[in-house]
């Protein structure tokens, strides 16, 4: 069936800010149906309230609606706009949920507009746990032993019937909220208590808990013509038990027999036909016993899920993409192939090389949370890697994971304590895989591994492999490794600090220059959806040791922009907004635009964001081979975080231009202590400092500048580390710390301005001109990290010598560090003195907010600033806001009962949300502006 012409307008719902369990796969999805419908004529409208994303820019939507995702939010757009139908499966759970909401109101029905991709009927089947278990006994798919509770007494009643242990599930949360496994009777009742609060229909699933067995998932399509393909098949290395989001995955599944995947594919697609006659797309999750390979299913998603995102970036097959396309009525035969661009989307990708997704904790953040893995998700990103074997993909991966690995082990940072490791394999956290490997390495048989995890032998074999390699390589000296050893080492996976660490007495430069002698390069291949069997057109590449090289350097001048890794608390989905504006500008420049990263979530790994995409590590062996190979004008660091701009000191040794700011600069502003002079050299106000290697230089500093004291190690992102003390004792316990977690690492010890006000400005420079593109106010006082403050825009309560003062010294410092391009800083403001607290000469977290606020392209501007290409002068500025815009932090405590939620230096929230008033006379300014005075009373 062609496209529903009927259909002139949709309204697509967003996901709201990013929580734990719902991050920013579901703005990729969105961004993604957008540009799909926008192919087609379609006028499309966002409703979202998360000022972060790309997916709130102008240059994905027609019409984007930064407001909050509620009922009366979705009126206001349907009496102001035309709107046709609304695709609520883009946005998670969250659009879901409101969908139906505003279904049960009869809002949808009220306007004309058309519900699309989904049968609302179906969300209901899939939700409530009951409703599906027994659809599912009647279409005679297996399921666990379960019963329905929608009181305590009842959830009694089911555990006693079952027995134990027991999984229990609230119907209608996500990311596993309010989930658990019961092990014991005696623990029962505080998590039955939990379930049903944490449940909005406070109904529970008691279920038999099937811990041990394999998990796997489906992603499926089907068009109106009731035709379905699985576009990809994702095995969970992690057994059952753990929450999927928080399992490592591997793509396509490896441990799977063609029986039993065969059956899987029929009874997923019995599952997805039984549940609605709906066309888009469906996530299907199942258990499989590893002793008979019999199968159950957990649950059935009717909507683009958090696994689309990997799926679409590990097969290349836009999966949100042709959902809009078949919610629009098309049928799979009607649609392009969008990587070969010579047959139709009804095909089952073919993948000749395998992706492994880890995912990414934050448990630094949140000291006393319990670490230990279950039912409910906890990590809040993940990467992938792509290789031509699960090990070599695996070790890709870790080294991807910004935690300071070079792979899996072989770096020295493994863990010799037996006792801890046995300990770590049976309760398993974010660490559990390198502690799989730090076991091998000392001698414990891959069976005493596998009873104790219950991970299928065959990864485990895989790993120990590693283990065996690091002992053989041992034998030889650098010089003396024969080539086809040195090349079967590098097809593992191994890095070249790994290879050095194992030899010893060798550098990473001195193993690389080695292998260049020997002729060992990586070579690049295309991800084609269809392992070459028809040539692909989309340039996007991974790199291996395997044959010819794919990607063919053009002879156009270009330019490689830094992706920011893995979304964590501190760095997040505003650093990939920032890179695909980037991308785009570079773009318009008349560069080709060449983008670096490994986060499967975002839009800046679509295949059709940039010129080319090389879905790589941002890790320098990495990228330093693709600027070898590329030879570009030079590198963007700016736009990716604090992980892109830890390239710059690797690139400016190499002598590889950075674009914007120089490496020298921004060493300035990055040490704090060289930053603190400069401030002193310019007569710029600041706090009292020092700089300590120990404890009892420490001590010195802290009683020279005076409690209260701030602090905090040099080059940190988030407000890492930093802690704020009173006295000799805490801070004394406080530096040990420190140096113990980042070894080598200077400490800074500022004077701390107690109930100061905080402020914080972001600007351009090009070299002759600073634009102060906006200038918050924040809510919270100095000593709660910025990240975590609601922030006004523009100032609401600051004097106008105070404001004043801070352009002054945003342009002194601007000059001063010769920034060319974004720069943000922030001020610490006590008795209308306005004091530097630091400066940060990269894009930040708050220049998507103020992009969105005053409805200006920010980012295009500063990196066509960058490039030299434009000077400030060449643009027409015009803002847009009318009142004010506030920056509202969003906080995942849900996932942590158990920690203090009192806030500090360290950033802890995981988003943000903006909301827009029109004068300081709003109820809901009035009651930020009487927490303010309360916090500066304290």
């Amino acid at each position: 069936m062609p496209k529903n012409n009927s259909i002139k307008s949709v309204l697509i719902i967003g996901s709201g800010p990013i929580i734990i369990g719902q991050a920013c796969e579901f703005d990729y999805a969105g961004s993604q149906a957008s540009l799909s419908l926008k192919e087609e004529g379609i006028e499309v409208s966002i409703i979202n309230s998360n000022p972060a994303t790309i997916m709130t820019d102008e240059v994905i939507a027609d019409h984007v609606y930064l407001k909050p995702l509620t009922v009366a939010s979705i009126e206001e757009i349907l009496q102001e706009r035309k709107i046709d139908a609304v695709l609520p499966t883009m946005g998670g759970q969250t659009a879901l949920n409101l969908a139906i909401e505003a279904e049960e109101r009869g809002v949808w029905e009220k306007y004309g507009v058309k519900v699309i991709g989904v049968d609302t009927a179906a969300i209901e089947k899939t939700e409530n746990r009951e409703a599906f278990r027994q659809l599912m006994v009647d279409i005679g798919i297996g399921v666990a032993k379960s019963k329905i509770a929608n009181s305590f007494l009842e959830g009694k009643e089911a555990a006693q019937d079952i027995g134990f242990p027991l999984v229990i599930r609230p119907s209608y949360t996500l990311g596993g909220y309010g989930g658990g496994f019961v092990h014991k009777k005696e623990d029962f009742d505080a998590a039955l208590s939990h379930g049903l609060q944490a449940s909005p229909t406070h109904e529970v699933l008691v279920e038999q808990a099937v811990l041990g067995w394999k998990e796997y998932e489906l992603e499926l399509l089907r068009d109106n013509n009731d035709n379905v393909i699985i576009i990809c098949s994702i095995e969970n290395f992690d057994p059952m038990g753990i929450h999927t989001g928080d399992s490592i995955t591997v793509a396509p599944a490896m441990t799977l027999s063609d029986r039993c995947y065969q059956e899987m594919r029929n009874q997923a697609i019995k599952m997805m036909r039984a549940i609605g006659n709906f066309a888009g797309g469906c996530n299907v999750q199942f258990s499989v016993n590893p002793e008979d390979e019999s199968i159950i299913a957990i649950e059935i998603n009717p909507r683009v899920s958090r696994s689309s995102a990997l799926a679409s970036k590990a097969t290349g097959y836009p999966i949100a993409k042709i959902a809009a396309k078949l919610a629009i009525g098309y049928n799979l035969d009607e649609i392009e192939n969008q990587i070969t661009k010579t047959t139709s989307a009804y095909f089952e990708p073919t993948l000749d090389y395998v992706i492994v997704k880890i995912p990414r904790w934050n448990f630094d953040k949140f000291k006393g949370a319990n670490r230990e893995l279950g039912l409910q998700m906890k990590s809040v990103g993940e990467v992938m890697g792509i290789g031509r074997s699960f090990i070599e993909a695996l070790q890709k991966a870790c080294q991807s994971l910004e935690i300071g690995r070079a792979g899996l082990g072989s770096d020295g940072k493994q863990n010799r304590n037996i006792e801890d490791i046995m300990d770590k394999l049976e309760h398993p956290s974010w660490d559990r895989l390198f502690a799989i490997k730090d076991a091998m390495r000392m001698g414990v048989p891959v069976e005493s591994i596998r009873k104790v995890t219950k991970i299928d032998r065959w990864f485990l074999n895989q790993i120990q492999e590693l283990a065996v390699i690091e002992q053989e390589l041992k034998r030889y000296s650098l010089n003396n490794i024969p080539k086809d050893v040195f090349y079967s080492i590098k097809q593992k996976g191994f890095s070249d600090v790994q290879i050095a660490w194992i030899l010893g007495n060798v550098t990473e430069d001195e193993v690389y220059e080695r292998r260049k002698e020997l002729g060992i390069r990586r070579v690049y291949k295309m991800v084609d959806t269809c392992a070459a069997e028809f040539p692909a057109q989309t340039p996007y590449f991974y790199s291996t040791y395997d044959g010819e090289n794919e990607s063919v350097p053009s002879d156009k001048k270009k330019v490689i922009v830094l992706g920011s890794g893995p979304n964590r608390i501190g760095q997040g989905i505003e650093f990939d907004y920032s890179c695909v504006h980037g991308l785009i500008a570079a773009h318009e420049e008349g560069y080709e635009a060449i983008m670096v990263n490994c986060n499967p979530e975002t839009v800046s790994t679509d295949f059709n964001m940039a010129d080319k995409l090389y879905f790589e590590p941002v890790f320098w062996e990495h990228v330093r081979e693709i600027i070898d190979l590329e030879q570009p004008e030079g590198v963007i660091v700016q736009l990716g975080g604090q992980t892109a701009l830890k390239m710059a000191e690797k690139l400016h040794e190499k002598g590889i231009k950075i674009i914007g700011t120089s490496f020298e600069d921004m060493d300035i502003a990055e040490d704090r202590g060289s930053f603190s002079d400069l401030l002193k050299e310019l007569d710029i106000p600041y706090p009292k400092y020092g700089v300590a290697e120990s404890a009892e230089e420490a001590l010195k500093v802290a009683n020279e500048v005076g409690y209260p004291v701030l602090v905090r190690p040099s080059y940190v992102l988030g407000g890492q580390g930093m802690s704020i003390v009173i006295n000799d004792e805490e801070l004394e316990t406080a530096v040990v710390k420190l140096l113990g977690d980042l070894p080598g690492n200077r400490v800074l010890i500022d004077h701390f301005l107690d109930r100061a006000e905080e402020a914080e400005s972001d600007s351009i420079y090009d070299g002759e001109d600073v634009h102060i593109i906006g200038m918050m106010e924040h809510i919270e006082p100095a000593g709660i990290h910025s990240g975590d403050s609601s922030a006004v825009l523009p100032t609401f309560s600051l004097s106008e010598n105070v404001v004043k003062k801070m352009e002054e010294y945003t342009a002194k410092i601007a000059k001063a560090l010769n920034i060319r391009g974004l720069m943000n800083m922030q001020f610490a403001i006590k008795n209308e003195d306005v004091y530097v607290i630091e400066a940060n000469p990269r894009a930040s977290r708050t220049v998507p907010f103020i992009a969105k606020a005053y409805g200006v392209p920010y980012i295009n501007i500063a990196t066509k600033v960058m490039l030299g290409t434009k000077k400030l002068k060449d643009f027409t500025i015009v803002r847009k806001l009318e009142g004010y815009a506030i920056k509202e932090p969003v906080f995942s405590y849900n996932k942590f009962p158990e920690i203090q939620k009192e806030l500090g230096p360290e950033m802890k929230s995981t988003g943000e949300a903006i909301r827009f008033i029109k004068d300081l006379e709003d109820p809901y300014f009035i009651q930020l502006s009487r927490e303010k005075s309360m916090y500066l009373s304290k």
